[in-house]
């Protein structure tokens, strides 16, 4: 058997960049989203497979943005 790869995507998370334009650290976000800093941090790293829409929601509320803002596709290149 061949072991499996990692499904690569192509979704990448701005979120060090809200935070930096907001003056807020992770902590203070995962306070008011009502999520752990780990579940943040993997959000924030990339390494997060998906992502509720009620933390999407929380999440925007707390840095007033649109998840475009937070969110953003790019193709892989092949």
């Amino acid at each position: 058997m061949s072991e499996r790869q990692p499904d690569p995507h192509t979704i990448h998370v701005h979120l060090d960049k809200l935070l930096a334009e907001r003056n807020m650290t992770l902590t203070e976000l995962a306070a008011q989203v009502g999520v752990t800093n780990v579940n943040l941090s993997i959000l924030k790293n990339g390494r997060a497979k998906a992502i509720r829409f009620t933390t999407l929601t929380h999440i925007c509320q707390a840095l007033n943005c649109q998840p475009g803002d937070l969110l953003s596709y790019h193709p892989a290149d092949n």
